[in-house]
């Protein structure tokens, strides 16, 4: 079988509708943040609820996002144990261990497409009705298995961890158990995902610390990447919340969650002055503080 496949090449049929990060987020149905006047409360925020005028194409979107990302992630774990020979984890192997925990994923992420494609079924979406954006994948196509466990399980399945913690939310505000349990289902086995990954990038970097340095760098630029312009944080203004207790229980110390916190902060405060600068440029009056 073939190995080190690029993202250019995954298999896909007429009904998906694929695209790049600037034109995914583009896209006006995408889960987005309202403005929020600074004197709201946290329960007023720009989380999704059920309240806001757009709820219902925001809810769909990221469930269409959630599916297309847990097929990727289907594909990456499976090529990840297919890649790399086994050996001590040394000179691009793997040990078997590692091996199994990513068949392991492989199996929980096909159960995950299954779920999540009757989720968005149940919730009225098609699938292609919303793009699809491989960055993903993308990031399981290093030649550094490390790098993967960086990118996908800590950085790219965390985020997972925030995304089904608010699904999950979200399903119990709306009256809606059957997203309530599938959410939390899946957000147990997310965890489980990225404990893995914390547990075998110190492992197998454990005498190599340039490597591990190497690794951690390349999970805050996925982390960065996947801000999405401060969608994602502790603020009023990200509808996506940090779940720092699920973190924790993934393996994530204290200080790495908040310099993800840090992160999309600055990502929050580089989309507001790049929309201050539109505004300006088109003559247009700032927005009310």
């Amino acid at each position: 079988m073939r190995q080190f496949f690029p993202v250019e090449d995954l298999a896909r049929d007429e009904r998906f509708v694929q695209t790049n990060m600037a034109e995914r987020m583009a896209d006006t149905r995408t889960a987005r943040p309202e403005r929020v006047p600074k004197s709201k409360s946290r329960a007023a925020s720009a989380k999704l609820t059920p309240e806001r005028r757009e709820a219902s194409d925001a809810a769909r979107g990221l469930m269409h996002g959630i599916m297309t990302g847990e097929i990727q992630a289907l594909e990456g774990a499976g090529r990840t144990a297919h890649d790399f020979a086994t050996g001590d984890g040394t000179n691009d192997t793997i040990p078997f261990a590692l091996k199994l925990d990513m068949a392991r994923q492989a199996w929980d992420e096909a159960r995950h497409v299954e779920i999540s494609a009757k989720l968005s079924d149940w919730m009225g979406t098609e699938l292609g009705e919303f793009v699809e954006n491989t960055v993903l994948f993308a990031a399981a196509c290093s030649d550094d298995p490390i790098l993967r466990l960086a990118g996908v399980n800590r950085a790219l399945e965390g985020l997972a961890i925030d995304v089904f913690t608010q699904m999950k939310e979200f399903g119990d505000l709306a009256g809606d158990p059957f997203l309530e349990f599938c959410e939390d289902w899946m957000l147990a086995d997310e965890v489980t995902h990225v404990k893995m990954g914390s547990d075998w990038l110190r492992r197998v970097t454990e005498k190599d610390p340039d490597r591990r340095a190497k690794a951690l760098e390349f999970q805050q630029v996925v982390d960065k990447m996947f801000s999405f312009g401060g969608l994602r944080g502790d603020s009023d203004e990200s509808p996506i919340a940090l779940a720092r207790r699920f973190r924790e229980l993934a393996g994530f110390s204290d200080d790495e969650v908040e310099v993800i916190s840090d992160m999309d902060r600055e990502a929050l405060d580089e989309r507001k002055a790049q929309v201050r600068f539109a505004r300006e440029a088109a003559g247009m009056q700032p927005e009310p503080a």
